[in-house]
């Protein structure tokens, strides 16, 4: 039986960093729930996948018998949620996480960074005001909801804090 993780926070809470991390130290797939949920052959930002495309992709994720998923779409994950052996839900403060989307920003301006898709200095804005509304209303919310998952679920400030629990 292998593990499946499953972990959630806002723009620059380190998912993505500490998904590769131990992604590469447990032979684990690491999946971000971005590249499911928008269409990046759209040369627009903001264009979302198909929606019977999305739910198929990901359940065929959930299928496997390990995984680790991490990403922010609170109302279609439902089945990754209920079938993970730990659900991580990142929650540094909202300063730091503005801090890193800023400089995850910049570069990708630079070239130091891939891009998948475009990012505008309209689109930054609007991540940032997004973020602090997901992080204030959103997750408080969902967190709420993960009653009956308790024994599994982890709030933690530092990404770090997951190796404790792996």
């Amino acid at each position: 039986m292998g593990l499946k993780i499953h972990i959630i926070g806002g723009a620059g809470s380190g998912k993505s960093y500490i998904s590769e991390r131990l992604a590469q130290q447990l032979n684990i797939p690491h999946y971000d729930l971005d590249d499911i949920f928008w269409d990046n052959t759209s040369y627009s930002y903001g264009v979302k996948a198909d929606e019977d495309l999305r739910n198929q992709r990901f359940q065929e994720i959930v299928d496997c018998d390990s995984w680790i998923i991490e990403g922010v779409y609170l109302g279609w994950i439902k089945s990754s949620i209920e079938r993970a052996d730990k659900v991580f839900i990142l929650q540094p403060n909202m300063k730091l996480q503005h801090k890193r989307v800023i400089f995850r920003f910049i570069r990708r301006k630079l070239g130091l960074e891939q891009v998948k898709m475009k990012e505008t200095f309209k689109g930054l804005r609007e991540l940032l005001k997004w973020n602090k509304g997901y992080n204030e209303k959103k997750l408080p919310s969902f967190i709420a909801s993960l009653d009956q998952y308790k024994n599994k679920v982890i709030v933690t400030t530092d990404s770090e804090d997951i190796f404790k629990y792996i």
